[in-house]
This record gives structure tokens, C-alpha cells and sequence, in this order.
């Protein structure tokens, strides 16, 4: 709901700036607040160990249709504003599409995001890109009835948007627990959204 709330209030104001506010954005940034609080899953398994990686470079899933995906990297996403997020995934969707991505804005990524809800599924495993750590899947947003609690800390029906979240991990590197906690944050950071 605050997700929902602040990409309404702000979509005019990013649009001015020439920046189509998505929820992709939001995704992402908590992504990089989920792997910044749990660097173990910003990681790569290796013959040598385990290998966490300073960066973080989100790869985003992105559609070319019937030609199949292509992942461009947002690169350093964890030092990016809504707003340079919003603006790398607008230009690196666009570029992907219209086919001129450099093959550079294709390597180098930690952790890749997939968004399966755009063809309206809600759930889905997506496969781990090798050697990251992990993929987040997001199904797709709908309005649900949900349990909430009231101001007098009693139960309330109230409709919100909702989506689901899959996680898949190398469980080499991770396991249910510690995966549990990187997902925990990301769910989190989008409720909590200021």
C-alpha cells in the first residue's frame, strides 16, 4: 500500500523529470537494501568458496517478446536514489528492447530480479542466473482482502495490493534460514515505504 501510495504521489513529479516511475524501481531498491543488510546473498559459489562481491549489480529480467529476455545489469543499485533506479530501468529496458545494449550492461550482475506478473501469473520458480547467489520473482500485483490491525490494535478487513514473492537460492551458499532473513528485508522495505 505505501508502494502503491508513493508511486502516485510521485509518478507527475518523476515524469517531469522525464522518468516513468514503475514499480520495477521500488524492486529494486529493496533488492539492494535486502543483499546490503544479508551480503551473503550477494554472492557467487566458486571452486575456492564462496565469493561475496562488493557490488551490487542488479540484473532485471526484460522482455523481447517472442525473441525471448535479455538481463542489462543496473550497476552499483545500492548507491542509486528511487529516482537514478527509475531512470536506469527506463533506459536499459528501452535500449533493450530497441536491441542497442552494449554487451558490457549485460555482465557483471550479483543478483537478478524477474517479474513473471506482467503476463498477470502469480506464481512462478524462477531458475537462478549462474554464478549469482539468487532471483527474485514477482508475480503479479492484485487487490486482496487482508487481516490488518486498526488503530485500537483490534482486526480489520481491508483491500490492499498484494503480490508474491519467490525466492530461489543457491543453497550452497545459503540456506532457508538465512534466505528467509534477505526476504524478510525486502518485504519489509516495501511495506514500510516513506
Amino acid at each position: 500500500s505505501r508502494v502503491a501510495a508513493h508511486r502516485s504521489a510521485n509518478k507527475e513529479s518523476f515524469a517531469r523529470d522525464g522518468v516513468n516511475l514503475t514499480y520495477t524501481a521500488y524492486f529494486i531498491a529493496a533488492i539492494a537494501a535486502g543483499l546490503k543488510a544479508y551480503p551473503m546473498t550477494n554472492s557467487s559459489w566458486t571452486d575456492d568458496g564462496v565469493l561475496v562481491h562488493k557490488a551490487v549489480n542488479i540484473g532485471m529480467a526484460t522482455s523481447l517478446g517472442e525473441e525471448g529476455l535479455i538481463v542489462p545489469v543496473i550497476k552499483g543499485a545500492d548507491g542509486l536514489s528511487l529516482l537514478g533506479v527509475a531512470r536506469a530501468v527506463n533506459d536499459l529496458s528501452s535500449r533493450a528492447r530497441a536491441k542497442k545494449l552494449q554487451p558490457d550492461e549485460v555482465k557483471g550482475g550479483t543478483f537478478t530480479l524477474t517479474n513473471h506478473g506482467v503476463s498477470n501469473s502469480l506464481f512462478a520458480m524462477p531458475i537462478i542466473n549462474q554464478p549469482q547467489c539468487g532471483i527474485l520473482g514477482v508475480g503479479a500485483m492484485q487487490k486482496r482482502a487482508v487481516v490488518v490491525t486498526d488503530s485500537n490494535g483490534g482486526d480489520a478487513i481491508a483491500i490492499r495490493p498484494m503480490v508474491y514473492l519467490s525466492f530461489v537460492f543457491d543453497h550452497r551458499i545459503l540456506d532457508g534460514a538465512s534466505a528467509d532473513w534477505f526476504l524478510t528485508k525486502v518485504k519489509e522495505t516495501l511495506e514500510k515505504w516513506v
